[in-house]
């Protein structure tokens, strides 16, 4: 593949404005920006019907309602490090604690917080997410049961009888958008999708590459071979902790033939007649969306 099938990526903005920090740092004095969840949902405040920002202990109709979400006990909250050079503290609401939110706060969902707050904060409420959930289920050593310690300058958890050192999972999962060389790309439904369709996706096996998996996956689930894969993108997706790889790849030959236990139904579309797509926040609507443009 030549180098002018790769689709250049800019930088995120979280990731341009967030220097991240690792155990045992701290953080500094003065303003902090604070992202309490509570089952399984962050708290923030809402600005209007479309707008929220993260809760900050400097703003007093945020302060109340942080002291009394805050968690009790050593390293209950994280230090996750600084977004535009203020302190961000994560930390799990305590099972119980039935605070009933002032006037102007929310709790939503990871789905429903885009687009209600900046790229950046939407980033550091991904990440947050995804280091509290592991540090959840990672107080045990899956090797032998034993109690783990902290690891220092990362974010990982070792096991002082055998040795076991672990990490945040990242789970890499391809992206795989199907064209046929001229207007027709190949979409496919799962079932309880309703109407919408989307490009296919499989999670990267073990001693697989990223452009074999795609291979294996258009193949596996819609019957079909493919060739000429172009990198087109990467995304995370922290439902619960993966990252999303996207390829464009051409349709080499195969009538499609679904894997049934996978998809409800697959068929190629023309670019003037799509079906309902995935939301903007998807990086599988993103791939759609440029390869329409490129189409026009």
């Amino acid at each position: 593949m030549s180098l002018s099938g790769f689709i250049s990526t800019p930088v995120g903005d979280f990731t341009r404005r967030f220097l991240r920090a690792y155990p045992p740092a701290e953080k500094s004095a003065g303003p902090t920006l604070y992202l309490p969840f509570r089952d399984g949902e962050l708290i923030v405040a809402r600005e209007d019907e479309e707008s929220a920002r993260l809760l900050r202990d400097d703003r007093s109709s945020d302060a109340a309602t942080l002291q009394s979400l805050l968690p009790k006990g050593e390293n209950a909250t994280l230090y996750l490090g600084t977004l535009d050079e203020v302190p961000c503290v994560a930390f799990t609401v305590e099972s119980g604690n039935e605070t009933e939110l002032d006037a102007g706060l929310n709790s939503l969902s990871l789905r429903a917080l885009y687009g209600v707050v900046s790229e950046a904060e939407y980033g550091l409420a991904g990440y947050a997410a995804q280091v509290l959930r592991w540090r959840a289920i990672s107080r045990f050593c899956p090797v032998d049961g034993t109690l783990t310690e902290a690891v220092a300058n990362a974010w990982a958890r070792s096991c002082p009888v055998c040795g076991h050192i672990f990490y945040p999972p990242v789970s890499p999962a391809t992206l795989i958008l199907i064209h046929d060389g001229g207007d027709r790309i190949l979409l496919a439904r799962k079932p309880g999708w309703g109407k919408r369709y989307s490009i296919l996706a499989g999670f990267v096996e073990p001693g697989e590459t990223l452009e074999e998996c795609c291979y294996r996956e258009a193949l596996e689930e819609a019957g079909v071979i493919t060739a000429d894969f172009e990198y087109a993108g990467s995304q995370p997706w922290p439902f619960p902790h993966q990252l999303m790889v996207g390829f464009n790849c051409r349709w080499q030959s195969g009538d499609i033939k679904i894997d049934e236990t996978e998809l409800e139904h697959a068929d190629w579309f023309d670019v003037a007649a799509l079906p309902e797509l995935p939301p903007p926040l998807s990086l599988s609507r993103q791939i759609i969306d440029r390869w329409i443009a490129s189409r026009k």
